[in-house]
């Protein structure tokens, strides 16, 4: 028996907010939207929520489709559920951001739907209301990088600290006194010096590091006084 038959029909969807880090700006991943209504136009990744899914298994189904990715950090953003959303049917979509880092998985992006990376603050008009769902999303993760490693999910297993602050600053829209930074971030031991050195930008080359995850555990609370005030509201 139907009991529900009387209710008002609702799509449920997922749409991913992909970010990337390349080492000189934070990026989002957007697609050509493959099917009607807005094809071919500037997209985030997204789908329906199928009769047997959660929406974490559809979201995870989506980006292993149309990127190729698995086991990456993934995590829920918001609801978008405005009844004039779409114009052509009334559809609710979950949406979740991802971490990924660009240089480890860029073979993987298919082209089969025209991915692209695109600077966060210099993507092109998109559909419905997925700049919307970008900004919310940068806002959450403000808020989780203020608290949690997950900035980390964006570098190189061996990264330099001059990476890291372009990371952050790109991440919080500011400008850091590197000088300070490093002192603090060094004298934190939340990171592990290697022996390697990264000698693209100079001859006297960068130290490498490595995030010891288990002192960061311990200090977690360490980065928020690293950090220039922020409002996720004034975005």
């Amino acid at each position: 028996m139907d009991f529900y038959k009387n209710e008002p029909s609702v799509l449920l969807a997922v749409d991913c907010v992909i970010f990337g880090f390349n080492g000189d700006s934070l990026d989002i991943l957007l697609f050509k939207r493959a099917i009607e209504p807005e094809i071919n136009k500037w997209s985030l990744p997204g789908g329906f929520v199928q009769a047997e899914e959660s929406p974490e298994v559809a979201a995870a189904r989506v980006l292993k489709k149309l990127t190729g990715l698995g086991n990456i950090y993934v995590e829920e953003s918001a609801v978008f559920g405005d009844p004039k959303r779409e114009s052509h049917r009334r559809v609710v979509s979950i949406t979740y951001y991802a971490l990924i880092d660009v240089h480890k998985y860029q073979h993987v992006i298919t082209d089969d739907y025209e991915a692209r990376w695109f600077p966060l603050n210099d993507c092109p008009p998109l559909i419905f209301d997925h700049e919307e769902m970008i900004r919310v999303a940068k806002g959450r993760l403000r808020s989780k990088a203020a608290l949690y490693p997950i900035l980390f999910e964006l570098l190189p297993e061996k990264f330099t600290l001059p990476q890291i602050a372009t990371l952050y600053e790109k991440t919080y829209d500011i400008v850091l006194d590197r000088r300070n930074f490093n002192r603090k971030l060094l004298g934190s031991g939340l990171l592990i010096k290697l022996k390697e050195k990264d000698k693209t930008g100079s001859r006297r080359g960068a130290y490498y590091f490595k995030l010891d995850k288990k002192v960061y555990k311990e200090k977690i609370m360490s980065f928020l006084r690293y950090l220039p005030s922020w409002n996720i509201d004034s975005e």
